[in-house]
C-alpha cells in the first residue's frame, strides 16, 4: 500500500460520499481512511490522520484543513460560490462528480509522489503576539537561534505585509530569496529547492524570508501554510513568525504548528488581548493544549508571572527578563549574544517547548 494515497473524504450527502469512497477504494491508487459530514468532523480527521489528500466539498474546508498536503475540491454541481470557496481553501484542483472522477483519482494519486519528496520531520512552533510591541519578532528570532544551538532550525516569516524578520536579523533585502520564489513551485517542491530558498543567519538557523512590494501579494495564507509544511521536511525544528492580525494568515497557518506560543507582557491590556487571541486560535482549529504562554520583558510590577497561571490556567513556558539592549540590537539587525542571561532564558524555553505533552 506504499504507493496508495491516503484520503480523508468530506461530503455532506451520504449517498454521494458512499459512491466516491467506493470508487477511490477500487481505483488502486487511493484509499479513504476517514469520512466526514461537516467541517468539524473533517478538521478532526485531518488533525488525527494527517492524510496525503483531502477530497471535500469546498464549503467544508476550514483553515485548519490545510495541514493536509493537498486539498481536492469536489462537488456535484458547479457554481460561483463553490468555485470561490475552493480558491479560498487553496485547493489544488476542482472536480465535478461523477463526470470528472478519473481526473480526481489521478490527482489523488499524485499526492503520494509529493509526500515521498517532502516528508515532515520537524517540530513546528508558531509565535504570535496579540499586541504590537509585545515582542513577537524578538521571541521568534531568538528562539530560532536557541533551537539552532541544538540542531537544524528554520525560521519562517509568515507576515508578508510587514516582513519584520528581515531587518531584525540583518538579512539582505534585495539579494536573498523569499517565500514568493517558492509559491510557483508548490506542487513540485523537493528538499533541494526548499534549501536553495533559505537564507543562513550567522547564529546557525536558516530563514525563509517574507517578500516585499508587489511580490507579497503572491503569497496568500494557504500558500504560507503549505510552505511551512515543506520547510518542515528539511529541518529538526521550524519557528513560524506570525502576524498580529487574526483575520486571514494566522487562522490558516497556526493549525499547521505543533505548538503555538502567545507572547504577553505583564499588563492588563496584554492579558485581555491574549485571551481573545487564544479563543480565536481555538476557533481556527488549534488544539487548546498546544498553546503556551511566554512572558516577555518581565520586571518588578504589580502584575507578575504568577498572574498568568491565575488568568490563563497554565504556567508560563518561559519568562524573559527585561533587557534594555534589545531595541538597539534589533535596530542594527543583530541578535543578543549567544552567551548571557537572555540566551540561557531562551535555551530553557526551547527545552520546555519540545517537552512532550
Amino acid at each position: 500500500m506504499e504507493n496508495v494515497a491516503r484520503v480523508v473524504l468530506g461530503l455532506e450527502e451520504h449517498d454521494v460520499a458512499e459512491e466516491v469512497m467506493h470508487f477511490l477504494d477500487r481505483s488502486g491508487v487511493a484509499r479513504v481512511v476517514a469520512t466526514a459530514a461537516d467541517d468539524r468532523q473533517l478538521l478532526e480527521a485531518v488533525r488525527q490522520l494527517e492524510p496525503d489528500a483531502v477530497v471535500a466539498q469546498p464549503a467544508l474546508v476550514t483553515a485548519g484543513v490545510v495541514r493536509a498536503r493537498a486539498v481536492l475540491a469536489l462537488d456535484t454541481r458547479e457554481s460561483v460560490a463553490s468555485l470561490r470557496a475552493a480558491i479560498r481553501a487553496g485547493a489544488r484542483g476542482y472536480y465535478l462528480w461523477p463526470g470528472e472522477r478519473a481526473a480526481l483519482a489521478d490527482a489523488a494519486a499524485s499526492t503520494v509522489a509529493r509526500t515521498d519528496q517532502l516528508l515532515r520531520r520537524a517540530t513546528v512552533v508558531a509565535v504570535h503576539a496579540p499586541r504590537g510591541g509585545a515582542g513577537c519578532t524578538f521571541v521568534a528570532t531568538h528562539l530560532a537561534a536557541a533551537f539552532a544551538r541544538r540542531g537544524d532550525c528554520v525560521l519562517v516569516d509568515a507576515d508578508p505585509d510587514y516582513g519584520d524578520v528581515t531587518p531584525a536579523i540583518g538579512a539582505p533585502v534585495d539579494e536573498a530569496h523569499t517565500a514568493a520564489d517558492l509559491v510557483p513551485l508548490l506542487d513540485e517542491l523537493n528538499a533541494e529547492r526548499v534549501g536553495e530558498a533559505l537564507w543562513e543567519h550567522p547564529s546557525g538557523f536558516r530563514a525563509l524570508l517574507a517578500p516585499t512590494g508587489e511580490a507579497a501579494e503572491t503569497v496568500d495564507a494557504s500558500a504560507l501554510a503549505r510552505l511551512v509544511g515543506a520547510v518542515a521536511a528539511v529541518a529538526d525544528t521550524v519557528v513560524v513568525h506570525l502576524p498580529r492580525g487574526l483575520e486571514s494568515t494566522v487562522p490558516a497557518v497556526a493549525p499547521v504548528a505543533d505548538r503555538v506560543l502567545e507572547v504577553l507582557s505583564l499588563d492588563v491590556l496584554s492579558f485581555r488581548a491574549g485571551q481573545r487571541a487564544i479563543e480565536a486560535l481555538a476557533r481556527a482549529g488549534v488544539a487548546p493544549g498546544s498553546i503556551g504562554v511566554v512572558v516577555n520583558r518581565a520586571a518588578r510590577a504589580e502584575i507578575t508571572p504568577a498572574d498568568v497561571t491565575r488568568v490563563f490556567g497554565v504556567e508560563p513556558l518561559g519568562v524573559l527578563p527585561l533587557d534594555r539592549g534589545v531595541p538597539r540590537a534589533q535596530d542594527h539587525g543583530k541578535l543578543l549574544p549567544a552567551r548571557g542571561r537572555m540566551a540561557r532564558a531562551f535555551d530553557r524555553l526551547a527545552t520546555r517547548v519540545l517537552e512532550p505533552g
